[in-house]
């Protein structure tokens, strides 16, 4: 496969054309999102030099002992990450996932983030937070205190599926990864995670809403779509480099 005619090619020359470097970069128009969207819908695994990996390849580790806070299996084998370019305006990697394994509750501040899922089927549980921000002090418990999101999706995603976007107020900017089956997920964030700039990631703990009372009615009246968040200590998530082997890109 020529190199100019790869779809990671086009895509990754359309990225580099629409996300510009600015001290704070607009969400993509939605003809931007549109287009990327539809561009990412065509990519396959073999696109990405990926072969879907057989559905007992993770025989024997299973899901063990479940972390409280951060549901991470104890005995997963890890995520293997693909990089496949970074820069200061966009990052396009690749996780691979073996069933079970997970990336839990974190957010993107700021970003707008295009996920892929090649194969296999992925647990999706996304939030955005409720503006205004919505805080309890929670005297009683491990945290200082608790703000309140509502819940976007709580789904099994099974490729082929249609590309999800996240947006940094909306469409789930707080997500979490649970691999259902051997799963592969391409993502694209813009702009890239930058401390320096405040987009740094941070984890969370999501607790039912009943689990901290509050004077204030949920305005709809549907509890059951709202969860109050901890911030938590960044955990321990089993991620191991891989090489992509894919077509190499053009610069």
């Amino acid at each position: 496969m020529a190199n100019k005619t790869s779809k990671i090619q086009t895509i990754y020359d359309f990225c580099k054309k629409m996300f510009s470097l600015t001290t704070i970069p607009p969400p993509p128009s939605s003809h931007v999102v549109q287009k990327l969207s539809s561009l990412l819908d065509s990519v396959t695994p073999a696109d990405v030099g990926l072969k879907e990996e057989n559905v007992d390849d993770d025989r024997g580790y299973g899901l063990s002992l479940l972390n409280p806070f951060n549901r991470a299996p104890r005995w997963a084998q890890p995520i293997t990450y693909l990089d496949i370019h970074e820069s200061d305006t966009f990052t396009m990697c690749i996780f691979s996932f073996p069933t079970s394994a997970v990336i839990p509750l974190h957010d993107h501040p700021g970003m707008t983030v295009f996920s892929k899922l090649l194969y296999g089927s992925l647990h999706v549980k996304a939030y955005d937070w409720v503006e205004p921000p919505q805080v309890v002090q929670s005297n009683g418990s491990e945290y200082s205190q608790v703000r309140l999101a509502k819940l976007v999706i709580d789904k099994v995603l099974t490729a082929p599926c249609e590309t999800r976007v996240l947006y940094p107020k909306s469409g789930g900017n707080l997500h979490c990864f649970t691999a259902v089956t051997p799963c592969a997920v391409l993502d694209i964030l813009t702009p890239p995670y930058l401390e320096d700039a405040g987009r740094k990631c941070t984890y969370y703990h999501d607790y039912p809403y009943s689990s901290f009372p509050t004077k204030e009615a949920i305005g709809d009246g549907k509890e059951e779509e709202y969860a109050w968040l901890a911030e938590i200590e960044a955990p321990n998530v089993q991620m191991r480099p891989g090489i992509y082997a894919g077509p190499s890109l053009l610069e």
